[in-house]
């Protein structure tokens, strides 16, 4: 399938939903929120994924666009790090991030997927 925006990527869109699931978990909690190291990096990373998969989506080559997959990938494992440091330090409960544990995941899978496809030389 061709895509003629990255937005039209269910890739990206799900990237997308990840960015407003950690926006509303950082405005949802006073104590992340005042953390503000921690907050940042929390947004930076997720941005980072959807940003990469924009950015290599505008790239002329499918090599280079596995590679920003490959980086919003890694940004993704990233994520799920500091949401386990979000957990384990009390922000809140693991329970509660069992949402935001699942998207990452499915975004990370999507990556992997899509960047094999790429590179698929069959």
């Amino acid at each position: 399938m061709t895509y003629g925006r990255c937005e039209d990527m269910p890739v990206w869109q799900d990237a997308r939903m990840v960015v407003s699931i950690v926006a509303t978990l950082i405005k949802n909690n006073e104590r992340l929120r005042r953390d503000f190291s921690l907050a940042d990096q929390l947004r930076r990373a997720a941005y980072s994924i959807m940003l990469n998969i924009s950015e290599g989506f505008e790239r002329n080559s499918d090599k280079e666009f596995a590679h920003f997959l490959n980086v919003a990938k890694g940004s993704a494992g990233e994520l799920r790090s500091i949401i386990y440091i979000i957990a384990d330090n009390g922000y809140v409960s693991h329970g509660h991030l069992t949402e935001i544990h699942f998207h990452i995941e499915h975004v990370s899978n999507q990556l992997s997927k899509f960047r094999a496809f790429l590179l698929d030389d069959s």
